[in-house]
This record gives structure tokens, C-alpha cells and sequence, in this order.
């Protein structure tokens, strides 16, 4: 049942990102020859204005099919030392506007973040969390750069990097970020306020930053405030920001030795997590459900408008970066050198994909194991 909501909601999100190809392809003029909702055999369809629009069998997302989009095939078929389009085809176009179709899917992506985090911000939600009073365990295995600092059990940390610490959750936001980064930490001993140095270090298998503390202060409950509309909207917009950010960094510590078959996954656990997620927010309460299928739905939107938006052919970025370089030196890139590099983007995207598959199956076995 959990993976049946998460694909439903996985599937709107695609769908949406779907959705801001058509819409771009129809402002610049490219005709959209089809759109369905889901994915395989078509259920229902009605053509409208040269549109055949479908509802197909299986609720995963859904496609744009745009006039011209075979063009490329074609001309590699045919060995042609350019892409030939008609002028209302996707290849026929100025190059400038087939790189703003091809960003429009992210961009709507984007939309839907900052949509989810405005939701969230109307709403307002209490979450339950420790006080920022932290203790360091004892024992000398126990690796703590904040020990090795000088911070002690006891202190308060109030601070990290000149950023207000509020409650224990606050330093496992900031700190998970900074994965073997020197942070300055500001605690109160007593009457005292001490500023310490501490590097941090990375967990390998979740790639977050780890201070080496723990929470020994009493639960605490704490209320986010519900904004009105217009507030609420510049709320969306920062926390977007906030988390392009965070993944941006999260994707450059894949980079320093993580397990990147347990940070990377696929879409079977994703799906899995975000209907767990959903279930047992919503078994709650309903404002519970909403804010927290609000947050996956933000945090998903925004890795897809960042990874569709890397540089790898097959990929929207790698359309617009095609498209960028014809507009600068007035050349189309030949077919052929265009095949070649999309074989290679094909690679490393299925690469990814048996990371991702690969992360899956080991976090189901072991969560079968118990």
C-alpha cells in the first residue's frame, strides 16, 4: 500500500513536470501532438485543437509529445549533417526557445516546491524535538570532534556558524549540512558563553555531518506560526532556496567517499518512504498528513529540477545545453556527435539507476531481516 501512494503522488509530480513542457512548447509554438496522465496503454483519449489528450493505464507520471520530436532519429537514420524540422516542430524552432521548452519542465518542478512549502507555511504544525543542552558519551570509542574541541557535557549550544541553535533539531540542521567542515560553535557553560572550532565529521553511509553530541535535554514541543497567503508564498520561495542549497551540497558529498548505495535512491524506496511517510502522517492527524506529505513532495520536487537540469544528454539539461551552444556559435552540433554523447549520458544514467536499485533491494532485505 505504501508504495501504491507513494508512485500516485511520485506520478503528480511528473505528470506536473509534464505539464510545464506543454505549456512552454504551446507559448513558443510547437505542436504538442500529445499529453496523457500515466504512462502505457491509453484508457481514454479526446483530440482538442491537435492535442490528443490521454488518460493511459498505469498512474506513474505521464509524457508531452511534441511534433518533431523523432526528427532527431531521423536525421541519424539518414546519415544528415543537421536536424531538419518543420517551423511549428520542436527542432525547427530558434534554439533559444527549445532550451526554454526543455527548462520548463524543472521549472514547474520548482513551482511545485515552493507551492508545498507555501501549503505548509499556511498550515503551521507542531513538531516535538529536545533542548539544545547536548551530552558526549563517556566512552572513548565514541567519536566526537565536539570532545576533542572542548565542549563538554552539559553545555548549551546556542549557536553554529553565527546561526540562533533553539532546540536539538536546529543543530541536526545545520550540522547534517556541513559534513567535514570547520564550524564555529557558540555554547553557554554556566554564566560563561565559550566559542569553539569544531570540525565535523561525515557519516559515510548517510552523507550527513556529525558533531558528535547528543541531546539530553527534556522534549520539548514547538509550534511553527501559520502565515497569512502573500507571507506565506515568501516563505515557500526561501525554503526552496534553503533546499536547493542543501542538495546541491548533499550531491557534492557523494563525491568524499559516501556509500552511495545507501545515499542514492531508487524509486521503489522513495515510493515506499514517501507512502509510509504520508500514512502515518495523515494516521495522526489531518494537518499532519498534509504538512508532511508537503515536505516530501517539496524535497522531491527539488531534486528533480536540479537533476534534470545537469548537463547529461537524454536529461532537460542536457537539451538546453545543445541548444545553448547552437545559439552561441549559430552551428547546430552534427547528429552523430550528438548520438555519441547521448550514448554516454545514457551510461551514467543507467548507472545511477542501478545505484538507486541496487540501495533499494538492500534496504528492503534488511528491513524484511527486522
Amino acid at each position: 500500500m505504501n508504495i501504491v501512494i507513494g508512485l500516485l503522488v511520485l506520478g503528480v509530480i511528473v505528470c506536473f513536470h509534464e505539464l510545464g513542457h506543454f505549456a512552454a512548447a504551446r507559448i513558443f509554438g510547437v505542436k504538442v501532438e500529445s499529453f496523457s496522465i500515466g504512462m502505457g496503454p491509453v484508457l481514454l483519449h479526446k483530440t482538442f485543437r491537435g492535442t490528443d489528450y490521454r488518460i493511459s493505464l498505469f498512474p506513474i507520471g505521464g509524457y508531452c509529445g511534441m511534433k518533431g520530436e523523432k526528427d532527431f532519429a531521423k536525421a541519424i537514420e539518414e546519415k544528415l549533417p543537421s536536424i531538419q524540422g518543420e517551423k511549428d516542430s520542436l527542432y525547427g524552432i530558434h534554439p533559444m526557445k527549445r532550451a526554454a521548452i526543455a527548462f520548463a519542465g524543472p521549472f514547474f518542478n520548482l513551482i511545485m516546491a515552493c507551492a508545498a512549502y507555501t501549503v505548509i507555511a499556511m498550515t503551521g504544525y507542531t513538531y516535538y524535538t529536545r533542548s539544545a543542552t547536548i551530552e558526549i558519551p563517556e566512552d572513548a570509542a565514541f567519536q566526537s570532534p565536539a570532545r576533542e574541541a572542548g565542549i563538554i557535557s552539559g553545555d548549551t549550544i546556542k549557536s553554529i556558524n553565527g546561526i540562533k541553535v533553539n532546540d536539538f533539531s536546529d543543530i541536526a540542521e545545520e550540522i547534517s549540512s556541513r559534513p567535514d567542515e570547520d564550524v564555529v560553535v557558540e555554547v553557554c557553560r554556566g554564566n560563561e558563553i565559550l566559542t569553539f572550532t569544531v570540525r565535523t565529521i561525515l557519516n559515510k553511509k548517510t552523507g550527513a555531518g556529525m558533531l558528535g553530541v547528543r541531546s539530553s535535554g527534556e522534549i520539548i514541543s514547538k509550534e511553527m506560526p501559520r502565515y497569512s497567503f502573500f507571507p506565506a508564498i515568501g516563505q515557500g520561495v526561501l525554503q526552496t532556496g534553503k533546499m536547493i542549497s542543501l542538495t546541491i551540497k548533499s550531491i557534492g558529498v557523494l563525491f568524499k567517499g559516501v556509500d552511495v548505495t545507501n545515499a542514492v535512491s531508487g524509486p521503489a524506496r522513495i515510493s515506499s518512504m514517501l507512502g509510509e511517510s504520508a500514512l502515518d502522517g495523515f494516521s495522526q492527524d489531518f494537518k499532519t498528513g498534509v504538512v508532511v506529505l508537503c515536505q516530501f513532495l517539496a524535497l522531491i520536487s527539488v531534486s528533480l529540477f536540479i537533476m534534470n537540469l545537469l548537463p547529461i544528454p537524454v536529461l532537460d539539461g542536457g537539451m538546453i545545453l545543445f541548444a545553448l551552444i547552437q545559439a552561441a556559435t549559430k552551428k547546430q552540433i552534427p547528429p552523430k556527435i550528438q548520438y555519441g554523447i547521448q550514448i554516454a549520458g545514457v551510461i551514467v544514467i543507467a548507472a545511477l539507476f542501478m545505484l538507486g536499485l541496487s540501495g533499494d533491494i538492500r534496504y528492503f532485505v534488511a528491513r524484511a531481516r527486522g
